[in-house]
């Protein structure tokens, strides 16, 4: 949870705030860090350019966690979670990726070690998942899409 705070932070937001006031400040905070406007020679380039990385990261990661994000994919979300099988998943500081079959990838924030150990010995994995993640009070982002080509 502390990248969302550190996120939130760059911002100068609450958790209140919604997308369009976020993407007004996200374009503002841009113009303002764009390496461009700082000559090769000058010292503030370097900074300019790591705060402007920053400011793009913070700003995709919550888009991909706000509510407004999870309205709109919420059916998809829905039928990969209900239908489709665990392929893989690896926790790491608190933060539980799940690889679904059909390619989606999902990192749920805020997870516990003892819960991550429940589910490693769990018998029924994509039960436990649905029951105890999904269904859970964590914080989500999709990570990666289906990326099927239609011929």
């Amino acid at each position: 949870m502390k990248r969302i705070a550190d996120s939130r932070k760059i911002f100068g937001i609450t958790q209140e705030t919604n997308l369009s006031d976020l993407k007004i400040i996200y374009r503002n905070l841009v113009k303002e860090w764009h390496p461009d406007k700082f000559s090769e020679t000058d010292a503030l380039r370097q900074e300019a350019e790591s705060k402007s990385q920053a400011i793009i990261n913070a700003y995709h990661f919550l888009v991909s966690i706000s509510p407004e994000t999870h309205a709109l994919n919420a059916e998809r979300y829905a039928q990969t979670t209900a239908d489709c099988l665990i392929e893989d998943f690896v926790w790491k500081g608190h933060a539980l990726k799940i690889t679904f079959q059909d390619g989606s990838t999902y990192e749920y924030l805020g997870v516990p070690h003892s819960l991550y150990t429940k589910l490693i010995n769990s018998s029924t994995l994509a039960r436990f998942v649905r029951r105890h993640i999904v269904g859970g009070s964590f914080t989500y982002r999709n990570i990666s899409k289906n990326s099927a080509i239609k011929l």
